[in-house]
């Protein structure tokens, strides 16, 4: 395992449903990568894409839990909320997942994580939307960035340990 692998983001529009899903590997253990999911010390350094600030209002992730954090850059502000529907350690994140410039658009996701043996994970992140022009909306604002950027700055904090 080193630090120098590079794992491509799979980030793939669901033709026949109003869906994104996003399928990641990483050179760490299930409990690594959900814990970089939850803790909100480690979330704050890897979430969203380079040259975003993030702040947590709060990050309350367990089965009935909350969340809300801050994206900024350049004196502009960027919310988003949601609630944890059903949290497994090491195997399984449901939560709801709002962006507050768009209120009525609220994503249900699901991280399911893959041991998949000698300390390597993968990740599968599905959000379902209301209507493919609100997923073709959250596709076309720059997520694919946010995601790709997001999980290459987590392959550093799961490499610092």
């Amino acid at each position: 395992m080193t630090s120098t692998t590079h794992h491509e983001t799979q980030i793939v529009s669901d033709p026949d449903v109003p869906l994104v899903r996003i399928v990641r590997e990483f050179d760490a253990p299930p409990e690594k990568v959900f814990r970089a999911h939850t803790d909100p010390e480690l979330l704050v350094q890897w979430l969203g894409p380079r040259g975003m600030e993030m702040r947590i209002d709060h990050h309350d992730c367990r089965t009935g839990g909350s969340y809300r954090y801050i994206h900024s850059r350049d004196g502009e502000e960027y919310g988003f909320h949601g609630c944890f529907h059903e949290v497994r350690p090491n195997e399984l994140i449901v939560q709801t997942f709002t962006f507050e410039g768009m209120p009525d658009g609220v994503a249900l996701e699901k991280l399911v994580l893959e041991d998949l043996g000698d300390g390597r994970t993968r990740l599968t992140s599905t959000s379902l939307v209301d209507s493919f022009a609100d997923r073709d909306a959250f596709v076309a604002s720059g997520m694919d960035t946010g995601v790709v950027e997001g999980y290459e700055r987590l392959d550093e904090v799961l490499a610092r340990g």
